[in-house]
């Protein structure tokens, strides 16, 4: 989640969304690690050099929903000492944690579907690169359809800062490459509707005009080591909004550099737990 030096802006969210049967019911506490070559959010580039990104959440049954609760940060690894370096943090020191984001979702099973309503803050700790002055809050709903393909899309309005909406709708597939290893290919596309330049004292903005703001291709090969899961992943972003397109800046000029592709990648890793009801036994049925 998470947003840009040059317009400002999670989410990626991670969330458990379940359904839960009478007397079955678990709570889930779960945790991930992203460790990623750089900070790509909704196609922008927040940062340039390394980043580590941890969640933490709580998943609670409420019938046939769930409730989930989560803090989400990121930490910009290396300090950011040459001009041309995009830094959320300001670039002040190595290992400096550069964002917050407090989030609240409720997953809601509807048919095929999922629905999941939710809100998001982002908070900026540091006294440079994106301050306080550029905290917001973002409500959302995501809608996943059990189908080939596994449609999604998601709806972001930024009800503080921005006072946009944006969303994005995406489709992926998992490849059999052997019997314990498959591949997990997805397509994202976003589109921006109101969060672009804003001349409203006080507001900001994550893009440059309303329209599509990006492509993203992805590969990923998911896999489990005892109590850890791990997907190193690949991805391709093809910038279309102007905002995107900026990967850094030019250490001489000061003006931002553009490129019409850029390539990222890194490692999650994941663990989750369940607590409470054991699954009923034949004998308790």
């Amino acid at each position: 989640m998470q947003r840009a030096n040059l317009v400002v802006a999670g989410l990626f969210i991670t969330g458990t969304l379940a359904s839960a049967a009478p007397g079955r019911a678990q709570t889930t506490v779960g945790a991930d690690l992203g460790l990623f070559s750089s900070y790509v959010w909704r196609g922008l580039s927040l940062t340039n050099k390394p980043v580590a990104q941890p969640d933490v959440y709580v998943t609670i049954p409420a019938g046939n929903a769930s409730i989930t609760a989560g803090g989400w940060a990121n930490f910009d690894l290396g300090k950011y000492d040459n001009p041309s370096d995009i830094s959320e943090s300001g670039g002040t020191s190595a290992f400096n944690f550069a964002e917050f984001d407090p989030w609240l979702e409720v997953g809601i099973p509807v048919g095929k579907a999922t629905l999941t309503p939710g809100i998001t803050a982002y908070i900026y700790p540091n006294s440079a690169g994106l301050t306080s002055d550029f905290n917001t809050v973002e409500v959302y709903l995501k809608t996943a359809l059990d189908a080939p393909l596994s449609p999604k899309l998601n709806v972001y309005y930024d009800v503080d800062k921005v006072k946009g909406l944006y969303a994005e709708g995406s489709i992926s597939h998992s490849l059999a490459a052997s019997e314990k290893v498959s591949i997990n290919l997805g397509a994202l596309v976003g589109v921006n509707a109101g969060q672009g330049a804003s001349t409203n004292a006080g507001e900001t903005a994550n893009f440059a005009d309303d329209g599509f703001t990006h492509f993203d291709l992805s590969a990923g090969v998911p896999f489990t080591a005892g109590a850890l899961s791990f997907t190193p992943a690949l991805h391709l972003v093809i910038p279309i909004d102007d905002a995107t397109k900026i990967t850094k800046f030019d250490a001489t000029t000061g003006l931002p550099v553009t490129k019409d592709a850029k390539l990222w990648g890194g490692v999650s890793i994941a663990w989750s737990k369940e607590y409470g009801a054991a699954p009923a036994t034949d004998e308790a049925k």
